[in-house]
């Protein structure tokens, strides 16, 4: 059982601080996630909030079949379109927005300030909102296919094949600005 799943089940056995490890566990990764969707921050750090809220409230069950990660990413993106379409609108943010609108330091933040990731973010631009989705999802998330399948609602095979394309079109736009690759 991963540490999400132990808390979460610490919480619903009456242990309060479950429910705040996990918020701090996951806050972050999730507000930046649902920023994507809602092109506003005050939006996203809502629809976190809610997330968080079902899970305290109704206190949904966890079947174990995916990670409690995806589950969770899974819920807060279920939220996420169920407002928009009540808004109906879907409204991306390009993430070269994304770390604009987030006001403290975080793990992107921190990434994005190296030259090289800067110019990786410059090319992050050029790709869809759902290839730039996927790649967030796999790099920054450390999501598998199947994960992301479930949280898209696409099939693995699906999830694979635009993220080998989102791969690609990044590459291309990459090498085209002159972006040397590093041996590692």
């Amino acid at each position: 059982m991963d540490s999400g799943a132990e808390e979460y089940k610490r919480y619903l056995d009456g242990d309060d601080d479950g429910i705040v490890k996990l918020i701090a566990t996951y806050k972050d990764g999730l507000l930046f996630y649902l920023n994507g969707f809602t092109h506003s921050l005050e939006d996203a750090e809502e629809l976190t909030e809610d997330t968080f809220v079902k899970l305290a409230i109704e206190k949904p069950r966890y079947n174990g079949k995916a990670a409690f990660k995806t589950w969770l990413y899974t819920i807060a993106r279920n939220l996420t379109i169920d407002r928009l379409r009540k808004e109906q609108a879907w409204r991306w943010v390009p993430l070269e927005n994304a770390e604009d609108a987030i006001d403290r330091e975080d793990a992107a933040a921190v990434l994005l300030r190296t030259e090289r990731d800067r110019r990786v973010h410059a090319a992050m631009k050029t790709l869809t909102p759902e290839q730039q989705q996927v790649l967030w999802l796999v790099y920054f998330e450390d999501f598998s296919s199947a994960e992301i399948g479930m949280i898209l609602g696409k099939k693995a095979a699906a999830v694979d094949s635009l993220a080998y394309r989102a791969r690609k079109a990044l590459k291309e736009e990459l090498e085209r600005s002159g972006f040397t690759y590093e041996n590692s």
